[in-house]
């Protein structure tokens, strides 16, 4: 990890005016977070916060991507989310400051992976000077616990298959490259990972993707997926 000196912020490229937790502030009030913002830079598989940690820091990814995970007692590792550039991280805290400690760990996927930061006494004080961001930030939260509430209605109602390409559509929406055969999908996750994005054993989702490699609706790559016939895929995700 490196840090960067804290008021190294053009303007244009104040991160907070980038993010959907500041999509309707604007740029004269951003300005007024710059100084208390923190910008970190991190290698692949560094951990940007840990389970168990006690800060109430929330992050905002401005670059490269993290994954979110959790650890059991027999140090089984759960893949929770990916997130892109733009999201937050680990915002709980700030808004749950007396909720414990941080039951998630992030970790960087690539290289170069930077991070802004802003603490919870910085954030509360501007909010104090621009009540009105705070309905913004609810409705943001919202969407948030409505996309979990899907996710664990996903679990239970959809089998691995439908949930497979639900997710693939889905990591298509947000990391996907248009290339002559398709849509390329660069998830970067091993086949673990994926099966736990999915919720779902390693085999059984293997098994899903050969059947669907073998409808031509994808194509394995690597650590890429090409997507051959989304709608096919839409259609899966809905039976």
């Amino acid at each position: 990890m490196s840090l960067d000196t804290p008021n190294a912020f053009a303007d244009e490229e104040n991160i907070l005016l980038h993010t959907a937790l500041f999509k309707q502030v604007s740029p004269t009030e951003a300005e007024e977070l710059l100084p208390h913002l923190r910008r970190a830079v991190y290698d692949k598989g560094d951990y940007i916060f840990s389970e168990g940690d006690t800060d109430h820091r929330m992050y905002l990814l401005e670059q490269g991507r993290v994954k979110l995970i959790r650890t059991s007692s027999d140090d089984r590792v759960q893949l929770l989310s990916i997130h892109a550039p733009g999201e937050v991280l680990g915002e709980i805290p700030v808004f749950d400051p007396h909720g414990g400690p941080r039951t998630a760990s992030a970790v960087a996927m690539s290289h170069g992976t930077r991070v802004v930061w802003l603490e919870h006494d910085a954030l509360f004080a501007w909010l104090d000077e621009h009540p009105r961001v705070a309905i913004d930030m609810l409705q943001v939260m919202a969407n948030r616990q409505r996309a979990n509430n899907e996710r664990i209605s996903d679990l239970v109602f959809m089998d691995v298959p439908a949930r497979l390409a639900k997710t693939l559509l889905n990591l298509g929406s947000r990391f996907g490259e248009p290339v002559e055969q398709g849509l390329k999908v660069p998830h970067d996750l091993t086949q673990e990972e994926l099966a736990q994005l999915v919720g779902s054993s390693r085999e059984t989702v293997n098994k899903a993707l050969m059947d669907f490699s073998n409808r031509g609706w994808i194509a394995r790559d690597g650590r890429s997926i090409i997507i051959f016939q989304p709608g096919m895929l839409i259609r899966r995700s809905r039976r």
